[in-house]
């Protein structure tokens, strides 16, 4: 390679496309090398153009230097850079960012990062032949523990705290040798007997060949989770690697000790946002080397490279947190459906409800289905769910007199209840009885939620607060309530007028601690805990052996809400949090209080009759023209003032009609949260019955809108969100 060749880089910047740099040495696709970028030096990593992208012309003379190889790691991985690709094309973000999205953040910065060597120490042959002196006992001992065969550097230490010096220095002299990690047998903790329906679909599993999606589509408490676990086993038997995503954190701490109890000499890695930086990397750089044997995280862990890949599982498919709001807007699911078409591997989505996206691509016959109708435990059936009426009824502290009986009679039994609210705080708003005012955030279009604990108004969107006022701040009445519930209310009100309770609030505020889920599980698992009132932390996934009741309050909001999803989320949520209910011996019940018992999406929620919701709103969504009828990408613009956000829309609008050949561009329009942090928000909506058409649309966009996004300064902003699932 001569100095005057060239290269392509990604870099970390809002700017489409790579950058040519000049090299002195050879380098390959993957590698990360640190260059310079305008007055910055920043972390690059080498890509190949693919064919038919061509490369930039440049002139040769004016190319700046690759100003260091950082070649402590081996070149990222081509499936690696594969996925990134397809999702910086998909999602039409530019490639630099999608790849630094990707990676851990120590590998984006500008410095040579060296794995640990964790190989085992062994004796060579001189190393046999010369033992340590008989009065240097701790070496000696080290020396006779390495005749049993090769000791890690940790199984080392814990014979001498000097072991990592000594063996350094035998190293170096010739005496150790670093050996092969040796992958240890699969061993396999207890398994519970499989009901028929779990081994029907699980043979069904096991006769895959080759890329399939799969349906699991299983009531709560029907034994998924153990479906997974089996096929698991099956990949790790065959040397395999498996990927395995849940959409919360909190939901990791239970599945990870599940699993850690089923394949106890396996290694399990956990990849999420909530981790060290250090202990992220080093759980990547496992499962990149191939030494991670399962990778259990949350969305970003799809990006995370596993050369033996032979499964992945999406566990509660349905679920909104797979999907990124900003920055990179991928959908998680998605994507691992694409990696494991790539793989050709089957994928398992598992689900109590899944999404209408899913639904509907089982009924075009793309996913294959199976279903688990009855709950694994013998005893255990889905919980009989009650309608309370409130129309006409007294609340008090927003609970129903029935609600409150059922409360009584689980406190009596010793079973442990649920009082769900989708509200955390005291209240939602602080209003004045005298002239109506409200307490509205200054810099959104939302109200000031109560913390009452802390005598503080906080937005749960932008992150304002402010004290709590001691009178109306617009005339001055001191006579200003809160009005509705949010969880500090109804804990509260359930230690007052259920005393002899014992109440656990959990909820954003209550679980901010890294090791709050812990603390949790211990609690509710050694029988600390006779009342939960939680959030949508607590609809999913979790399962409380001693909880026979659930008592669901303020659902009817999501009857009212603009957005055309609100009414699949909200079935949903009320599906998961009723099957936390009646897991065990004893039976479930289901309160739901509200002031519309006769519509639909109650009376199916009372029969349990999901296949059938999902039909007609599946049949309501084509009809009304929305996905999954429809592709859809939403363009948003914010700005300090909402009229430069509209202008902006109306000048993309009218340059990108003429080239909408097969999609109706809508708007603009008010965003559903108009004003977020002090910024007007506005969007466009592009829609196509046909994906290709939409998207060669889209290829077109980002080159038209910075140019146009240019002349309006600085101060507006501009995304594109493909597949969008929040307006």
């Amino acid at each position: 390679m001569s100095e005057r060749d060239s290269v392509q880089v990604a870099v970390d910047v809002p700017l489409a496309g790579t950058f040519s740099y000049l090299t002195e040495s050879p380098v390959m696709s993957g590698m990360r090398v640190c260059v310079p970028f305008g007055p910055r030096r920043l972390c690059g990593v080498v890509v190949t153009p693919i064919p038919g992208e061509g490369v930039p012309d440049c002139d040769s003379a004016k190319l700046k230097r690759i100003e260091m190889v950082l070649d402590g790691l081996p070149p990222l991985p081509e499936e690696f850079l594969a996925l990134v690709r397809f999702a910086a094309d998909y999602y039409h973000h530019p490639l630099g960012q999608t790849l630094f999205t990707a990676l851990p953040t120590t590998l984006r910065e500008p410095r040579d990062i060296k794995r640990p060597d964790r190989r085992p120490f062994a004796l060579t042959a001189q190393g046999l032949a010369e033992p340590p002196p008989a009065r240097q006992k701790a070496r000696l001992a080290l020396w006779q523990a390495l005749l049993d065969g090769p000791l890690t550097l940790e199984a080392a230490k814990a014979h001498t705290p000097q072991a990592g010096k000594w063996l350094a220095d035998w190293l170096a002299e010739g005496k150790t040798e670093r050996v092969a990690l040796e992958p240890p047998a699969l061993q396999l903790g207890e398994s519970p007997a499989l009901n028929d329906e779990q081994q029907a679909a699980l043979d069904a599993l096991r006769r895959s060949e080759g890329f399939q999606p799969w349906l699991l589509h299983g009531i709560t408490g029907s034994g998924k989770t153990e479906v997974y676990l089996r096929l698991i086993a099956d990949s790790l038997a065959a040397r395999r690697q498996v990927l395995v995503l849940v959409p919360e954190i909190n939901l990791t701490p239970q599945l990870i000790d599940r699993f850690a109890r089923r394949f106890p000499a396996s290694r399990i890695v956990v990849q999420h946002s909530h981790l060290a930086d250090g202990e992220r990397l080093q759980g990547w750089l496992d499962a990149w080397h191939g030494e991670a044997d399962v990778v259990i995280g949350t969305r970003l862990s799809v990006f995370t490279p596993l050369p033996r890949l032979g499964l992945i599982v999406v566990d509660e498919e349905h679920d909104g947190s797979f999907k990124q709001q900003d920055g990179l807007r991928y959908h998680a699911r998605d994507l691992a459906v694409w990696r494991a078409r790539r793989a050709g591997i089957a994928i398992v989505l598992g689900s109590a409800t899944p999404s209408l996206e899913t639904v509907a691509n089982v009924e075009a016959g793309r996913y294959q289905k199976l279903a688990l109708s009855r709950r694994a435990h013998g005893a255990a059936r889905l919980p009989d769910v009650r309608l309370v009426d409130t129309r006409r009824k007294k609340l008090v502290e927003g609970l129903g007199e029935p609600v409150l009986e059922a409360l009584k009679t689980r406190l009596a039994r010793k079973e442990m209840s649920l009082v769900f609210i989708n509200r955390r705080g005291f209240a939602p708003v602080v209003a004045c009885t005298a002239c109506g005012w409200t307490s509205g955030c200054p810099h959104c279009s939302a109200k000031l939620v109560v913390h009452l604990m802390e005598r503080k108004l906080r937005c749960h969107h932008c992150g304002w607060e402010e004290p709590v006022p001691p009178a109306c701040p617009d005339c001055g009445d001191p006579d200003i309530k809160p009005l509705g519930e949010g969880t500090q209310r109804l804990e509260s009100a359930l230690q007052r007028m259920l005393p002899e309770a014992r109440v656990l609030r959990i909820d954003r505020d209550t679980t901010s601690r890294k090791d709050a889920w812990d603390e949790i599980y211990r609690k509710v698992n050694g029988g600390e805990v006779d009342i939960l009132v939680g959030t949508q932390m607590l609809a999913k996934g979790h399962d409380f052996g001693t909880l026979s009741l659930v008592a669901v309050l303020g659902a009817d909001g999501g009857l009212y809400s603009a957005d055309f999803r609100a009414s699949e989320r909200l079935f949903s949520q009320l599906m998961q949090v009723a099957g936390r209910a009646g897991r065990a011996e004893s039976p479930g019940e289901v309160l739901v209080q509200t002031q519309w018992p006769d519509h639909p999406l109650y009376q199916a929620l009372v029969a349990h009759d999901f296949d059938g919701y999902a039909a007609s709103l599946l049949n309501e969504r084509r009809q009304a023209g929305f996905p999954p009828g429809v592709f859809q990408a939403l363009l948003r613009a914010d700005s300090p003032q909402l009229a430069q956000a509209t202008v902006f829309l109306r000048e993309a609008r009218q340059a990108l009609e003429p080239l909408a050949e097969g999609v109706l561009i809508s708007g603009p329009a008010p965003a559903l949260m108009a004003r977020l942090a002090q910024r007007e928000r506005a969007q466009l909506v592009l829609e196509s019955p046909q994906r290709a058409a939409l998207h060669r649309l889209l290829d077109v966009l980002p080159p038209l809108l910075d140019g146009l996004a240019k002349t309006h300064g600085r101060a507006l902003r501009w995304s594109l969100d493909v597949d969008p699932q929040d307006w």
